[in-house]
C-alpha cells in the first residue's frame, strides 16, 4: 500500500492555510489599531495646536490686554529690562485674566510679556519679571509662532502671538500645553480604543478558527478521496495488466483450436486456470504446437490492425509464456502505433535469449523513451475508454524479472526497434 501521507511541502502549505486566517485577522487588527492610535494622536495634537493658537490670538486681540501691555512698553529697554516691580501694576491687572483663561480652556500656562519679552503674567509668581528663554525675536518682530519648545515647565506645544498697539508690537501672548498632557490624552484615547480592538481580535480569531476547521475538514475529505482514487487506480491497473496477460493466453488458445489441437487447448486452459488465484506466466518451455499457435494468433491480430508480421524464430528456440507475452505486447504496440510492417526475431546464445521487434511506424520520440515504459503512458488515443499505456510497462517488468534489459532505438525501416535480452527459458 503506498504512503498517501501528504509530502512535506504539502503539509507546510496546509498548515499555512490553516494558520493564515488567524494571521490575517491578527495583522489586520494590529495594523488598524496602530493606524487608529497614530490618527488619534495626530488628531489630539492638531486640536491642541488649534486651541492654543486660538487662545493666544484671542487674548492678544483683547483691548484690555493691548492697553495694559502698551502702558508698560516704555518701562524697559534692551539695555535695561523691566523687572517684576516695574510690571507689578500690569501683572495685577492681567494675571487674574490669565488664570481664568488657563482654567476655562485647559491650557497649562498663559504668559503675557512686554516688548522685550519680559513676563508680565506666569502661573509661577517667581517667573514674573523675567525674560522668556525661547523664541522671542521673530514674534516681537510681528511673526506668530506655533511649535514645540522646552521651557522652565518642560517640553510643551505652544503658540506665541504678537500684541499690537496700532502697527507697533508692544508685547506677546504665549499659550502652551505640556507634551506630557498631550501624551496622557493620547493614552486615555488609546485605552478607550483597546477594548474595541480586543473585541475585534476575539471575534476575528473565533471566525478564523471556524474557517480553519472548515478548511481542515475539507482537506480530510480530499485526503480520503485521494486514498480512494489511488486504490481504484491500483485496482484498475492490476485488472488492465491481467487483461493483457489473459489476452496473450487467449491468442494461444485461439491458435490451438484453429489447428484442431483441442486436447492441447484443454490442457493449456486447465493449466492457465488452476483456481480463482491469478497465475503469473510460466517460465516452462512451451510445446511446438503451442508456439506455432501463439505465433499464428499474433499474426492474425497484427493483420487485423493493418500490419504484416514477419517472424524470424528458429524452431528450436526455447519459448515460454513470458516470451510470448513480450512479443505479443511489442508487436501489438507496433501495429497500434501505425506500422505496416512488423518483424519479430529470437535467437539464443548460451543461456541468454536475444529478441527484437522492428517496425516501420512513425517511431518513438527519444525524449519519450523512458516515459513510454511507465504505466499509463500512450501516444495513441483511447477510443475504448478502458485505458492504454499498459503493454510496454508489462514488457519491461517481464524482462527485468528475468534479469534482462530492453533497449529502444531506430529500426532499419525508420520506425522503432525494441531489442531485449534475458535468461532463456528452461
Amino acid at each position: 500500500m503506498p504512503d498517501l501521507t501528504p509530502s512535506v511541502p504539502a503539509r507546510v502549505v496546509r498548515r499555512a492555510l490553516l494558520v493564515l486566517p488567524s494571521l490575517i485577522v491578527l495583522t489586520a487588527v494590529g495594523i488598524t489599531t496602530f493606524i487608529a492610535a497614530a490618527v488619534q494622536e495626530r488628531h489630539i495634537r492638531d486640536d491642541t495646536a488649534d486651541r492654543v493658537y486660538d487662545v493666544a490670538s484671542s487674548l492678544a486681540s483683547l483691548d484690555d490686554v493691548r492697553t495694559t501691555v502698551a502702558s508698560v512698553s516704555s518701562v524697559g529697554t534692551d539695555a535695561r529690562l523691566a523687572d517684576a516691580g516695574d510690571l507689578a501694576e500690569a501683572s495685577t491687572t492681567l494675571q487674574p485674566l490669565a488664570d481664568l483663561i488657563e482654567r476655562t480652556t485647559g491650557v497649562f500656562y498663559v504668559v503675557i510679556t512686554d516688548d522685550e519679552g519680559v513676563r508680565i503674567t506666569h502661573p509661577v509668581a517667581e517667573q514674573r519679571g523675567r525674560q522668556v528663554e525661547t523664541t522671542n525675536a521673530s514674534v516681537l518682530a510681528g511673526t506668530p509662532f506655533l511649535g514645540t519648545e522646552t521651557g522652565p515647565s518642560g517640553s510643551s506645544l505652544r503658540a506665541k502671538v504678537p500684541i499690537r498697539d496700532g502697527s507697533a508690537v508692544v508685547g506677546m501672548v504665549a499659550v502652551g500645553v505640556l507634551e506630557s498632557s498631550i501624551l496622557s490624552d493620547r493614552d486615555e484615547a488609546l485605552g478607550d480604543l483597546l477594548p474595541w480592538a480586543a473585541g475585534a481580535l476575539i471575534v476575528g480569531t473565533l471566525a478564523s478558527s471556524v474557517l480553519a476547521a472548515a478548511i481542515e475538514r475539507r482537506f480530510r475529505r480530499l485526503d480520503a478521496l485521494a486514498v480512494e482514487q489511488e486504490q481504484t487506480a491500483r485496482t484498475m491497473g492490476a485488472l488492465r495488466e491481467q487483461a493483457h496477460e489473459f489476452g496473450t493466453r487467449l491468442h494461444v488458445l485461439h491458435g490451438l483450436i484453429s489447428h484442431g489441437d483441442t486436447r492441447d487447448a484443454l490442457a493449456y486452459l486447465s493449466d492457465a486456470m488452476p483456481g480463482q488465484t491469478p497465475r503469473e506466466p510460466s517460465d516452462t518451455r512451451l510445446d511446438a504446437s503451442l508456439v506455432s499457435a501463439s505465433i499464428e494468433a499474433l499474426r492474425a491480430e497484427v493483420s487485423a490492425r493493418g500490419a504484416q508480421l514477419e517472424v524470424r524464430i528458429d524452431p528450436h528456440t526455447p519459448i515460454d509464456e513470458t516470451v510470448v507475452l513480450i512479443l505479443t505486447n511489442l508487436c501489438r504496440n507496433a501495429a497500434e502505433a501505425g506500422a505496416s510492417r512488423v518483424r519479430c526475431s529470437l535467437d539464443v546464445v548460451g543461456d541468454v535469449l536475444h529478441g527484437a521487434v522492428d517496425d516501420d511506424g512513425p517511431g518513438l520520440d527519444p525524449r519519450d523513451i523512458e516515459r513510454a515504459f511507465t504505466r499509463g503512458y500512450t501516444s495513441k488515443p483511447d477510443a475504448t475508454g478502458t485505458g492504454r499505456g499498459i503493454g510496454l510497462a508489462v514488457v519491461r517488468r517481464a524482462v527485468t524479472e528475468r534479469d534482462g534489459e530492453i533497449l529502444v532505438s531506430r529500426s532499419a525501416w525508420g520506425g522503432t526497434r525494441f531489442a531485449f535480452e534475458m535468461a532463456a527459458p528452461r
